[in-house]
C-alpha cells in the first residue's frame, strides 16, 4: 500500500517555499496515518471473545461486591475471601507482535519503498523519526514523497479488517489533503 504526493500539483501555491511546503505537508500526513494506523489489540479480536467476556464479568461481580459495605476494609478493597481471583488468558497468535504495521511505514524519494523495515514500533516514534530524516532530505528538484507500508495485511487494514481503523488511514488523510495543503501554506506564510 502506498500514497505518493504529487508535488506539481501543489507548487504554484507554495510561491517561493515550496520544498518547506511539501516537507511540512509530508509530516503532517506521515503523522496523520502513523497515528490512524491500528496497533494490535487482542482483547478486540473475535477469537478472545469468550475470554473478553469472562473476564469483565469478573470485574463486574467484584465491583458488586464492592458495593456491600462489609465486604471492604478501611482502605476501600475487598476483604480476603471476598474477591474473585479468576481470569482466562487471551490468544495473542503464534508469532503475533504489536505495532509491526505502525512501524514498517517508510518515507522514501521519488519511488515506492520496498521490503519491510522489521521495525516494531506501537507508539509510532521510531516509525516518525525515520520518516522525518527522510522528509527532511527533499529537494524541489525531486518529483514525488511516497509513505510505503509492506505488510503482507496492510491492504487488509486500509479497507476495513481492523475495528480500531475501519475507514483505514491513508484514504482518509488522502481525502483531508487539501486542507493539510491550506494549512501548511498558511503556516509558513507567516
Amino acid at each position: 500500500m502506498s500514497f505518493a504526493i504529487d508535488i506539481a500539483a501543489f507548487v504554484e501555491k507554495a510561491k517561493g517555499n515550496s520544498e518547506q511546503v511539501v516537507r511540512k505537508i509530508s509530516l503532517d500526513m506521515l503523522a496523520s496515518i502513523v497515528e490512524r494506523s491500528p496497533v494490535g489489540n487482542p482483547d478486540l479480536w473475535k477469537a478472545n471473545k469468550d475470554a473478553v467476556d469472562y473476564n469483565n464479568a469478573v470485574n463486574e461481580l467484584n465491583a458488586a461486591a464492592r458495593l456491600v459495605p462489609e465486604n471492604v476494609n478501611k482502605r476501600g478493597h475487598l476483604k480476603p475471601g471476598r474477591k474473585l481471583n479468576d481470569s482466562m488468558e487471551l490468544s495473542a497468535g503464534n508469532g503475533y507482535v504489536g505495532g509491526r504495521f505502525r512501524g514498517n511505514w517508510q518515507v522514501t524519494i521519488n519511488q515506492s519503498a520496498i521490503g519491510e523495515t522489521g521495525r516494531v514500533d506501537p507508539q509510532g516514534s521510531e516509525t516518525l523519526s525515520a520518516g522525518n530524516a527522510a522528509i527532511s532530505a527533499y529537494t524541489i528538484a525531486d518529483q514525488s514523497v511516497w509513505m510505503t507500508n509492506n505488510v503482507p495485511y496492510a491492504m487488509r487494514l486500509e479497507y476495513g479488517h481492523s475495528s480500531q481503523a475501519p475507514q483505514g488511514m491513508v484514504r482518509l488523510v488522502a481525502a483531508e489533503f487539501q486542507q493539510i495543503v491550506n494549512r501548511a501554506v498558511q503556516e509558513l506564510a507567516k
